[in-house]
Parts: C-alpha cells; sequence; structure tokens
C-alpha cells in the first residue's frame, strides 16, 4: 500500500471513529442521522457528477451510487406519517453538530469527492436499511443502530 493509500485509509477510520463516538454520545435518532447523512451524500455526489461531466473519468458504482439495503424486506411500508410533525420533532443542533464534524474531517483529512463519498455510503446503507425495516414513526426517533464491529 502507497503511503497516499495509508493516509485514505486513516482518514476514513478517523471518520469512523469519530461518528460512531458523536453518535453514541448524543443518542441520535435515525432520522436525523439519516437526514444528515442525505445532505451531505447529495453535495459530495453533485460535485462528483459535475467533475465527472467536466472530465469524463469514471467512478465505481460503490462511489456513485447508494449501497444495497441489507435485509430489507420487499414489502412497502406499511404506516402513514406527518413529514412536518417529523421536522418538528427533530433536533436541529445535534443534526448541525453532526455535519460540522462530517465537514470538518472531510476537510482535515483531506478527502477526495470519491472517498468522502465512500466514507458515508456505509453510514447510508446502514441507516437507510434501518429506515426500512421501521414499523412505526416511533421508530425514526429510536437511536441508531451501530453495529459493534465499527
Amino acid at each position: 500500500m502507497s503511503g497516499e493509500d495509508t493516509s485514505a485509509v486513516d482518514g476514513m477510520v478517523t471518520m469512523q471513529e469519530r461518528m460512531v463516538n458523536l453518535i453514541n454520545q448524543l443518542n441520535m435518532p435515525l432520522i436525523e442521522v439519516s437526514l444528515v447523512l442525505s445532505k451531505h451524500i447529495a453535495g459530495l455526489s453533485r460535485s462528483l457528477d459535475e467533475h465527472i461531466n467536466a472530465t469524463q473519468q469514471e467512478f465505481p458504482e460503490t462511489v456513485t451510487h447508494p449501497w444495497p439495503i441489507q435485509n430489507g424486506g420487499d414489502e412497502e411500508s406499511s404506516f402513514q406519517f406527518d413529514l412536518e410533525k417529523i421536522f418538528k420533532i427533530i433536533d436541529e443542533d445535534r443534526m448541525d453538530i453532526l455535519a460540522t464534524l462530517i465537514r470538518v474531517t472531510l476537510v482535515e483529512i483531506d478527502a477526495s469527492l470519491a472517498e468522502g463519498l465512500l466514507a458515508l455510503r456505509p453510514w447510508e446503507a446502514l441507516s437507510r436499511t434501518q429506515l426500512s425495516n421501521a414499523k412505526s414513526p416511533g421508530q425514526l426517533f429510536s437511536p441508531i443502530e451501530i453495529p459493534e464491529e465499527w
């Protein structure tokens, strides 16, 4: 592994550790983590798409597309929820703290667009899987379940 590859891996580990620690410390609900991730991934994806269009460079699908949902049921969610009510309940301050941690860490580790997306894709897959398994609106506000091996 080259020095540059080692640095990228170290950066990913740093991002992972910081996110796990902060999310656990703040006991962040699934919906809040998901919203923060969605915002960051959308921004990074737009920038990467612009780069791809300008340079005709190709990137693997693991960078450019969401990862598959694990153990997600094929059945549609049967509960109805009021988005306005959800947005009134979420804690914007807590979400801002996570968003700032992600942004600052990406800058600190000098992550490329692709590296930033790769750092966030596992989190996106985790949150999408848990969202797809939610059976009631209350589960959206349960803490995101982070696997032990993270």
